[in-house]
C-alpha cells in the first residue's frame, strides 16, 4: 500500500507494521521487537507504537502478552471482518488465491441479497438495470456501474450489515474490477447478466437468485482464464528474455 500524502504517525506506524507482517519480515508466530526498538526503527514515539499495537491486536493481527514480546498472529485464522477490511487495502501483498476466495464468497452471499432487495424494491433496481443499455463499452464505466449496482442491492436488501461489509471492499473491488473489465468477454458476460436480471424482475422473480448465482460462477471462470492467460504470457516473455 503506497501513498504520496504524508501519513500521520499512527497511520504510518500501522502501515509499516502490517506491510512487514505481510511481506514476511514479521511472520506469523514470531515476536515483534520491543516497543523501544520499534519506535527507534520507525522514527515514532513509544506511545504511538503502543496505541498502534492495541489497534492491531483488536483486529487480530497480533497478541499483546504483558511481560512478554508481542506475538504476530496467524491472521488468516485469528482475524475477522475488521481485519479483512484492513487487509483488502494491501492488495499487492495478497496471494493470488485471495481474489478467487472473494469471488467464491460472492456466489454464496450475492444471490440471496439480490432476491431480498428485488422483493423489497423492484422499481429502483429495474430502473438502474435499464441504464445498462447505454453503458459505455470501457472498463471504467463497467467498474463504476457494477459497483453502484452492488451497493443498490445491498442498500435495498433490508440488512444494513450487507452494505457495511461491502463498503470495506470498495478499494480492492475497483482495482480488480478494472482489470477484469479490461477483457471484452467479461464486459459481454456482465452486460448479459444485467439484462437477464432485468428480465427476471419483469417476468419471473423466482429466477433472480439463479440468475445472480450463474453470473457469479461465470465471473470466477473468466477470472481464472484471465490469470492463466497472463501467466502464460509472462512465461513466454521470460523464455524470450532467457529467464
Amino acid at each position: 500500500m503506497h501513498t504520496d500524502t504524508p501519513l500521520r504517525p499512527g497511520r504510518f506506524t500501522e502501515q509499516q507494521l502490517i506491510e512487514r507482517i505481510l511481506d514476511g519480515r514479521y511472520p506469523p508466530g514470531s515476536a515483534l521487537p520491543a516497543e523501544r526498538k520499534l519506535a527507534e526503527n520507525l522514527g515514532v514515539t513509544r506511545p504511538t507504537i503502543r496505541e498502534t499495537l492495541q489497534r492491531l491486536a483488536s483486529e487480530g493481527w497480533v497478541t499483546i502478552r504483558h511481560g512478554k514480546p508481542t506475538e504476530v498472529n496467524y491472521f488468516w485464522e485469528k482475524g475477522g471482518l475488521r481485519l479483512l477490511g484492513t487487509l483488502v487495502k494491501y492488495g499487492s501483498y495478497l496471494p493470488a488465491s485471495f481474489i478467487e476466495h472473494l469471488l467464491e464468497l460472492r456466489v454464496i452471499i450475492n444471490p440471496p441479497i439480490a432476491k431480498q432487495a428485488i422483493e423489497k424494491a423492484p422499481e429502483p433496481i429495474a430502473a438502474y438495470l435499464e441504464r445498462c443499455t447505454g453503458l459505455k463499452n470501457d472498463p471504467a464505466a463497467f467498474t463504476e456501474y457494477d459497483w453502484q449496482l452492488q451497493q443498490l442491492l445491498a442498500r435495498h436488501s433490508g440488512n444494513p450489515v450487507h452494505l457495511m461489509i461491502l463498503n470495506d471492499f470498495e478499494t480492492i473491488f475497483k482495482t480488480m474490477a478494472a482489470l477484469y473489465f479490461s477483457r471484452e468477454a467479461a464486459r459481454e458476460a456482465s452486460l448479459a447478466f444485467y439484462k437477464g436480471l432485468r428480465q427476471a424482475i419483469d417476468n419471473d422473480r423466482t429466477r433472480v437468485e439463479t440468475t445472480v448465482r450463474k453470473a457469479m460462477v461465470k465471473s470466477i471462470d473468466l477470472w481464472k482464464q484471465m490469470k492463466t492467460t497472463e501467466k502464460e504470457v509472462d512465461d513466454v516473455s521470460l523464455e524470450r528474455m532467457g529467464g
